[in-house]
């Protein structure tokens, strides 16, 4: 690919330079120039010119300008014969056009490149059929997104253990979104949530025991058209979102199993405030210690079993009901009744929800 680049653009330039113009490799070898017979050739002097560490210079009658790490790490100079300041500038001007052909080369035809953007909507939907034909993408593929946000910028360690832990880099790909964002596109054999659940247990083993990073997993759903992979991202975001307002402690979420919490988090803000102001006293909701709360959520937790919950607590049955009681008369809630068990339970979490936006 790079020799073909190169030769592309070394022949726009051909009419309008005076001398020679080409791009070699290390040993010297003419890999592309502006006089199609000179390909094949050596420079004898580009040798010294990578041995010497330059970024540019003459040497020998040529002036040379390097090309860092191409293609596959491999170095490229690009050379003109002659010397002085005009073979600076058509030095300096190639290897500017080789670098930004690349990117649009790169943008064109990587694969990851591609999936990126279509996960960020940045493609139309008709132009991702005639793209994935182009690229040999499977269109009716399974597939689902995995969107996995740290607490600080790892994302280069992230992206090399995701593809260490799979390696198939036509298949499945680790792409940055953002310092401390990456998304994992997998393509599924089955397609079921076993298999989904099951992949993002191995990534979640894989960030745990080789990086040792906190970090949370959102997955979404399975998407059964190429297209469909951007709703399945938006899908993992969702679940990434919800989870660090009401699963704190979870490094795993699916969109699948969000519970009310997804009501919540999509409510209008003045609405939650409002429900809350309905229900309870002003400051009544504040005025719950600590170990108020870990009692409330316990007696979730045991499904509003006195008898069961007093027990995980360590605590006299008489002590839970005094608590139950002290509940009440804060609240107005008796939460042996079903209903305003609920109504709590709600009431708590769309509080949370409010902290979370930095608005109670």
């Amino acid at each position: 690919m790079a020799a073909r680049l190169f030769q592309s653009i070394l022949l726009e330039i051909k009419d309008k330079v005076p001398f020679m113009v080409g791009v070699v490799d290390q040993p010297g070898n003419i890999i592309s120039c502006t006089d199609i017979k000179f390909i094949g050739e050596t420079v004898e002097s580009a040798p010294a010119f990578f041995a010497s560490g330059r970024e540019s210079g003459e040497m020998s009658g040529y002036y040379f300008q390097l090309l860092k790490g191409y293609e596959n790490g491999i170095e490229y100079a690009v050379f003109c014969a002659n010397r002085g300041e005009m073979a600076e500038t058509v030095c300096a001007l190639t290897t500017v056009a080789i670098v930004n052909s690349k990117s649009l080369y790169d943008e064109k035809h990587d694969k990851a490149a591609f999936i990126k953007r279509i996960i960020l909507s940045n493609i139309l939907t008709g132009d991702i059929y005639i793209k994935s034909r182009e690229m040999q993408f499977q269109n009716d593929a399974k597939r689902v997104v995995y969107l996995i946000r740290l607490n600080e910028r790892q994302d280069a360690q992230v992206v090399e253990t995701i593809n260490r832990l799979f390696p198939d880099r036509q298949k499945d790909f680790a792409i940055t979104i953002s310092e401390n964002e990456v998304a994992f596109v997998k393509e599924l054999k089955v397609g079921d949530s076993k298999e989904v659940a099951r992949v993002g247990k191995i990534i979640d083993n894989g960030l745990s025991e080789e990086l040792g990073l906190p970090h949370i997993i959102g997955m979404g759903t399975v998407a059964g058209q190429l297209k469909d992979i951007a709703r399945s991202f938006k899908e993992a975001q969702m679940a990434v979102d919800i989870g660090q307002v009401f699963n704190s402690d979870a490094t795993i979420m699916s969109f699948e199993n969000l519970g009310i919490g997804r009501l919540i988090y999509q409510l209008p803000t003045p609405l939650c405030e409002m429900f809350l102001s309905e229900v309870f006293k002003k400051g009544s909701i504040d005025s719950l210690d600590e170990e108020t709360l870990f009692t409330i959520q316990k007696f979730f937790e045991n499904n509003l079993n006195v008898s069961e919950t007093s027990r995980k607590l360590f605590v006299h049955r008489n002590t839970l009901v005094y608590r139950l009681e002290k509940i009440k008369k804060l609240t107005g809630l008796d939460l042996r009744e079903f209903d305003n068990a609920i109504v709590l339970k709600t009431a708590l979490m769309v509080k949370q929800y409010l902290k979370s936006r930095e608005i109670y």
